[in-house]
């Protein structure tokens, strides 16, 4: 089976590709149109009442789904008075009807609840035939069956303590690696699964380097992996990648997503900003395995620190990443609210993983987040010395602002890059300012703003927490240091839990909760929640090690499995939640940029420094500038090593991001983004057919393997090798050979010279413009095989 997958790509050549992508897309759409007419045989599967119901995992997404938003947390939004997501409110009489309870536990058919989701009579139905919403037959009968056996309920699961499970007995011997195996497996048995056999190592290496350095293996990384037979040979390569400097730049592009990390402001104007030293420092940091808690802390509240320095001042940037407008006319109060909005948002959905920002201008109508705790929290990020993003005047005769109306700022001398700051890349002995965080002398009050508007104010605040999450503690400091504190405070239950699920995300696609933003009512369930836990509190004993974390995942056997899918496990579980196989993905948009530089050597593997401006289609920076900063209001291309960085160096404009990143679902980064969509547009195969990147690095590539001295055969499979990280079998060598040969026969002197005329790297001049041209058509085709951007 698995000679035939590798058979079978071979066969989508460059040419089929264009041929066929019509007939494809009327098969895919027919698909689609039949599958959701039909439905999946998935959803016709009669569902079983458990014999135990749990409130959390049972019970709470189906009130959360259909209830809550009239019977929840939100006070100003209840019916009826009446709350369901709480035991003493819903037992208590109804205040319509003192003779009568919603739920009376034990006895469903003297419950409100239970007898007006089960009438026919619509005019006493619940959820009203006007929300649109329904209940499932099924979902009645587990509501009853609940009842009977009680109606208990639980404190949602993610606003419990982790406590660490006992690790669990399972029936298969010798497949398990580590703790987090046990975990899986024992679950995959419930489900009468058995997990696949562990990837080749071609494929396993190709796996690891992509997900430890978002680069390809070297030929000889793959020669040395495959000729070393020793047990520990996995590890050894493990342990070399998790030290090597490229590690950090992989593991950084992620956090500048949540970060909101860009190159320009945003707003209409979006002019140019000088961020990029703040994504050194996370580089480096991450490179030199700082613990998750100084992670953290220093970014929230490096300023607040005593005797901070530099460094833990720079990483305060973090918080300062979000939009700033420049234009005029502007009242100026109500964007300050805005920027504090960001930072007390991204607080909430980065760092806790709960969807704070929908208590902005009313209770929460699912968590039990009231709007005045909202900007309790709101009040940490809201003593800011900050202001417009406007410069005054520079004066020539010392090179200096006269003042800063930005505030507050870092200047970054030639003097701290030789010292404190020598991971900064600064390239040269211009002024570098770089908006970090500073409150002020004197408390600025908070209030509860009415309805979110940023001038209604309601009652004055105190910086506090959610009750519901933890109660902030009196001997934390009111600032944001203190909130750093209760962050990682051990009692807190959402920060361990939060970041390993993120990073499980990472190495699998999708987390243990898929919904990895929102831990909330509304979010998913945890698919192996004693796994989370397991994770969670190891995690947290062993320090906050990150390193240590990312090598656990990945030395586990259900990492190291096979992608091979049978149609028994495909139809048994669909969206491969039980992790019976590895899963398949392709690759960031960023990582696709430099697996194609690196495989073709075009790579600069500088580390840091200020965005570049690679190749770009001409006009779009113009079409999409309201005026402003001269710099960002004309696209003006980079040139030489600057053209082959690492794509995360690429530079964002926010108004106008880079096309072919968003093309492959980058983030434009406007705010803080916890998961990347995955989508599969035809665009994304153009791109790979027609990107200047694509066409430059298959001719600089083809180049360089024309000039060696070797057979064609052996050309061809350095090239495949090189791409795919793995070596190609007979009729893949055969294939790619003939389709060699024919592009040169049939090459014209004049089509090969408009193909290597695409990119400024310079052509050697001494082959053979049709041999060339033939190469780089194969390299091409080798590009654009679907397995060459896929985590396999």
């Amino acid at each position: 089976m698995r000679d035939q997958n590798r058979e079978s790509e071979s066969n989508k050549v460059y040419v089929m590709r264009v041929k066929y992508l019509g007939s494809f897309l009327a098969v895919l759409y027919a698909i689609i149109f039949l599958e959701s007419c039909t439905g999946s045989s998935k959803d016709n599967l009669p569902e079983r009442i458990p014999n135990e119901i749990s409130y959390n995992f049972d019970v709470r997404p189906i009130l959360s789904d259909k209830c809550l938003a009239c019977h929840g947390p939100d006070a100003n939004k209840r019916e009826a008075g009446l709350r369901l997501d709480i035991a003493e409110e819903a037992y208590r009489a109804l205040k319509e009807n003192p003779s009568a309870h919603a739920i009376v536990p034990g006895k469903p058919e003297l419950s409100q609840m239970y007898l007006r989701i089960s009438t026919t009579d619509t005019s006493m139905q619940m959820p009203p035939k006007s929300s649109n919403l329904r209940l499932s037959a099924y979902e009645i009968d587990l509501l009853k069956a609940w009842i009977k056996q009680g109606a208990k309920y639980e404190k949602h699961w993610a606003f419990t303590v982790p406590k660490k499970p006992a690790l669990p007995a399972v029936k298969k011997e010798g497949w398990s690696k580590n703790e987090i195996d046990l975990f899986i497996l024992a679950r995959q048995e419930q489900k009468g699964l058995s997990p696949n056999e562990e990837a080749d190592q071609e494929r396993l290496l190709k796996r690891l380097s992509l997900d430890l350095t978002g680069l390809p293996p070297t030929l000889a990384m793959m020669d040395g992996f495959v000729a070393n037979q020793n047990a520990n040979a996995y590890e050894k390569v493990v342990d070399k990648l998790l030290a090597s400097p490229e590690y950090g730049e992989r593991m950084a592009l992620p956090w500048l997503d949540v970060a909101r990390y860009s190159d320009s402001y945003g707003y209409q104007m979006d002019n140019y900003r000088s961020q990029w030293p703040w994504r050194d420092w996370v580089i480096h940091a991450l490179n030199k395995n700082i613990s998750y808690k100084d992670f953290i802390t220093w970014q929230l509240a490096g300023d607040l620190i005593p005797n901070a320095n530099k460094e833990q001042l720079l990483a305060t940037g973090f918080n300062r990443n979000h939009k700033i407008t420049e234009e005029g006319a502007v009242d100026e109060e109500e964007y300050r609210i805005t920027y504090v909005t960001d930072r007390s948002d991204t607080f909430g959905k980065a760092l806790l993983g709960v969807t704070m920002e929908c208590a902005h201008c009313h209770d929460h109508k699912y968590d039990p987040f009231s709007q005045k705790e909202y900007y309790q929290m709101f009040s940490f990020f809201n003593n800011v010395n900050e202001m417009r993003a406007t410069y005054t005047a520079i004066d020539p005769s010392v090179g200096k602002p006269e003042s800063f109306a930005k505030k507050p700022m870092m200047e970054i001398s030639n003097e701290d890059v030789k010292s404190i700051l020598k991971f900064v890349n600064k390239p040269d002995t211009s002024r570098l300012i770089v908006s970090v965080m500073g409150d002020l002398d004197t408390t600025r009050k908070t209030y509860v703003l009415k309805r979110g508007v940023f001038n209604a104010y309601g009652d004055q605040v105190q910086p506090g927490t959610p009750k519901s999450i933890l109660p902030f503690d009196p001997k934390y400091p009111k600032n944001r240091l203190g909130l750093a504190q209760w962050l990682f405070d051990k009692r807190n239950p959402l920060t361990a839990r939060v970041f390993v699920n993120r990073m499980w995300q990472e190495f699998f696609g999708r987390g243990i909760v898929k919904t990895s933003g929102d831990f909330g009512m509304q979010g998913e369930l945890p698919t192996h929640p004693a796994l989370l836990d397991w994770l969670a509190v190891d995690f947290m004993e062993h320090n906050w090690d990150m390193k240590r974390l990312v090598k656990q995942v990945v030395m586990s056997a259900t990492y190291r499995q096979s992608v091979v899918v049978t149609p028994e496990k495909r139809d048994a579980d669909p969206e491969n939640i039980y992790l019976a196989r590895s899963p398949r993905y392709r690759i960031q948009a960023e990582f696709i940029k430099d697996l194609v530089l690196s495989s073709s050597g075009l790579l600069v593997k500088t580390i840091g420094g200020p965005s570049v401006k690679p190749y770009q289609p001409e006009g779009l920076w113009e079409s999409a500038t309201a005026g402003g900063d001269v710099m960002l209001s004309v696209y003006r291309q980079d040139h030489g090593a600057s053209l082959y960085r690492r794509g995360m160096y690429t530079f964002v404009k926010r108004t106008v991001p880079p096309p072919s990143m968003g093309i492959f679902d980058a983030s434009n980064r406007d705010l803080c983004e916890i998961s990347r969509q995955k989508t599969n547009t035809p665009l994304q195969a153009l791109v790979m057919m027609n990107d200047p990147t694509v066409l430059e690095a298959s001719r600089v590539l083809a180049d360089r393997l024309l000039s060696e001295k070797s057979e064609t055969k052996a050309k061809i499979t350095k090239a495949f090798r090189m791409i795919i990280c793995r070596t190609p079998t007979d009729k893949e060598i055969a294939v790619l050979t003939e389709y060699y040969a024919g592009e040169a026969k049939s090459m014209n002197i004049k089509q090969a010279e408009r193909l290597l005329s695409v990119g400024e790297y310079p052509q050697s001049n001494k082959a053979d413009k049709k041999l060339l041209v033939a190469m780089m058509r194969v390299i091409s085709t080798i590009y654009n095989l679907e397995e060459a951007i896929t985590k396999t």
